[in-house]
C-alpha cells in the first residue's frame, strides 16, 4: 500500500495528513504556505490520488506517514486534522526522531478522554450513525458532519469525491480505539501543538487532555467549526508562527 503525495514548495519540509471524507484538497487555503515551507500534501489510502481499499485504519495509516518522514530530510513537521490527526499521533510515536514539531487539530482520539460524559454520548452518536444501514451515502455523510460539526456544504447529488468519502466513512475504524502512547510522546523532544475550534465540548475535551498531557503549546481558532483549517489566514498565521519557534528551537 502507498500514499500519494503532492510536493510544493521551498523550504523546511511539513506534511499534511487530512481527515475523513476529502483527501489532501482539504488543506487547499494552507497552500500558499508553500511560498516559505515545502508543503507533501498526503492523500491517505482511499482517498484522492491514492489506490482505492477496502477499510481505513489510522494504525496502517501511522506506519505509511511514519515511512514517508523516513524518506524525507531529518526534521519534518508534522500535521494532522481529525482524523490525520489520529494518524499524526500515531506516527510521530512510531518515528520521534524524525520530526521536527507536530501539530494536530481536533483530533478525535476520544480514547484518551472517555470519561467525559460529552465525549462518551459523542462516540455513542457517532457508532449509531454508521450502524443505520438503511442511509443512502448522502445521508451518511450529512449525519456525520452534522455530528462533528463541519462546515462543509452538501449539494443535492454528490459529486464522485464525496460520494468516496460517503463510502469510505462506513469502512472506517473508530478513531477512538487508538491507543495514543501519550508518555512516549510526552517525553519526545520535538515541541507539540494542538489546536481546536472552540465548537464542540467533545472536541475541546479532548485537546484539553493533550495539552495537558503533552505539553503541548495550544489554540483555539473560531469560524469553520470542524474544519478549522478552512480558517484560512487566522489559521496559517498561528501554524506558521509556532513552525518558525519550532525551526529556531532545534
Amino acid at each position: 500500500m502507498t500514499l500519494h503525495v503532492e510536493r510544493l514548495g521551498a523550504g523546511p519540509p511539513v506534511v499534511f495528513v487530512h481527515g475523513a471524507v476529502l483527501g489532501r484538497v482539504a488543506w487547499d487555503e494552507q497552500r500558499p504556505l508553500a511560498d516559505r515551507w515545502t508543503l507533501h500534501l498526503v492523500d491517505r489510502p482511499g482517498y484522492g490520488d491514492s489506490p482505492s481499499v477496502e477499510r481505513v485504519d489510522f494504525a496502517v495509516d501511522a506506519r505509511l506517514v511514519a515511512g514517508l518522514l523516513a524518506e524525507l530530510p531529518d526534521g519534518t513537521h508534522l500535521v494532522g486534522s481529525s482524523y490525520g490527526g489520529v494518524v499524526s499521533l500515531l506516527a510521530a510515536a512510531e518515528a520521534p526522531e524524525r520530526v521536527r514539531s507536530l501539530t494536530v487539530v481536533e483530533p478525535p482520539a476520544f480514547g484518551v478522554a472517555r470519561d467525559d460524559p460529552v465525549v462518551s454520548r459523542f462516540v455513542a452518536d457517532a457508532e449509531g450513525l454508521r450502524a443505520d444501514e438503511s442511509r443512502d451515502p448522502r445521508a451518511v455523510l450529512a449525519g456525520f458532519l452534522a455530528l462533528v460539526g463541519s462546515n462543509l456544504k452538501l449539494p443535492e447529488v454528490l459529486p464522485p469525491d464525496l460520494e468516496r468519502g460517503a463510502r469510505l466513512l462506513r469502512v472506517e475504524r473508530y478513531p477512538w480505539e487508538a491507543d495514543v502512547p501519550l508518555a512516549a510522546l510526552a517525553a519526545a523532544a520535538f515541541p507539540k501543538f494542538v489546536v481546536s475550534g472552540g465548537h464542540h465540548a467533545a472536541f475541546d475535551a479532548v485537546c484539553d487532555v493533550l495539552e495537558r498531557r503533552l505539553g503541548a503549546e495550544r489554540a483555539v481558532i473560531t469560524g469553520a467549526g470542524h474544519s478549522v483549517q478552512r480558517a484560512g489566514a487566522p489559521f496559517n498565521e498561528r501554524l506558521e508562527a509556532f513552525l518558525r519557534s519550532a525551526e529556531g528551537s532545534a
